[in-house]
């Protein structure tokens, strides 16, 4: 295993999940270019580099974030680039700064621990905020969600983005409240949340799960676009990558992770045409873009889960790619626009 450095000395209160694991599937070497798409912290970027004598090339849509590059741009001069932008954007932002491929993309999807940290930014309820949630901090809020649209919306954005079965009924009290008084602050959605749907048992040996948890998700991830990105970032990860490119892949929820291993399926040739029941031969499509370094996903172990809970639920895939022409964009992205809002 390569060694990686210990980011969370230089951001205390952040540890990056599955650090070593992304290192060595990344597998850096000198004089190649990588891209961290979801700088955050850093602490992804900071390894890579101390792994190799190469060159990371990061994007983060958070100002915060780009503010917090400066000292890794003080420490490694040249070999490291910052780019503000959305990194489903990472094709046309790499072409504008003059890279045309890459050697490898690593991106970790959904809020960082700086931003659920910052109760100000109002991704959590842990600490009372305001109802914002836009990690770019411009465009509509999670206020503006919550009290504009229709009841209809709120009700299908809580089902899909959230997989919350009690999606209704929290939709239907979220448009009665607001007519009193608007939404504004993240305790006051969340204790209206837990006062109309309770909280369930507590199973023992198991830490209880905040009534408002899946809710909070969803409009996180509506507000972001954050399934619609990712799927344009893998887009864009096949269209920079050079043969031989590694696309590393952290994810924290299945929402994220059935995008992530349905695309890493479908560019290796691993989608047949048949079902189980009723097996065909394997459709003659285009030549797969990505061999998979493995079939499953990586998990973290339990020093890992001890020492950061909150990694938990991540998920690591990686997928090598291959010289075959990139499959473009349009099916892929397609599939995605099946929602019902």
């Amino acid at each position: 295993m390569i060694a990686a450095s210990n980011p969370a000395k230089s951001n205390p209160g952040h540890i990056p999940v599955l650090l070593n694991e992304v290192v060595e599937a990344l597998a850096p070497r000198d004089g190649e270019v990588y891209v961290d798409g979801t700088f955050g912290a850093g602490g992804y970027t900071r390894a890579v580099l101390n792994a190799a004598n190469c060159k990371v090339i990061a994007i983060d849509r958070d100002p915060d974030a780009i503010k917090r590059a400066e000292s890794l741009k003080a420490e490694f001069g040249e070999r490291f680039q910052i780019l503000e932008g959305c990194f489903g954007d990472m094709a046309e932002l790499l072409l504008a700064a003059g890279i045309e491929s890459v050697d490898g993309v690593m991106l970790d999807i959904g809020v960082s621990s700086f931003q659920l940290d910052e109760a100000e930014r109002g991704f959590s309820f842990q600490g009372d905020g305001p109802l914002d949630m836009r990690m770019a901090r411009s465009g509509e809020s999670a206020a503006d969600v919550v009290n504009t649209y229709d009841e209809a919306d709120l009700a299908n954005i809580i089902y899909d983005y959230g997989e919350e079965r009690k999606s209704r009924r929290i939709a239907a009290a979220i448009v009665k409240d607001r007519a009193t008084e608007p939404f504004t602050r993240t305790k006051q959605l969340a204790d209206m949340i837990e006062r109309v749907i309770g909280r369930a048992p507590q199973r023992k040996g198991q830490k209880s799960v905040h009534p408002a948890t899946r809710t909070f998700q969803a409009l996180r991830i509506h507000v972001n676009d954050e399934l619609g990105e990712l799927r344009r970032g893998l887009v864009g990860a096949e269209a920079v990558l050079a043969s031989g490119g590694r696309l590393v892949v952290v994810s924290f929820h299945s929402l994220e992770d059935r995008i992530v291993k349905n695309f890493m399926a479908a560019r290796s040739g691993r989608v047949s045409g048949g079902s189980r029941h009723m097996p065909g031969p394997v459709s003659a499509g285009p030549v797969p873009s990505f061999e998979l370094k493995n079939k499953g996903a990586v998990k973290p172990g339990d020093a890992e889960l001890d020492q950061n809970p909150r990694a938990r639920s991540s998920r690591l895939r990686t997928a090598i790619r291959t010289d075959a022409p990139a499959h473009g964009a349009a099916d892929f992205l397609e599939a995605g626009r099946g929602g019902r809002h």
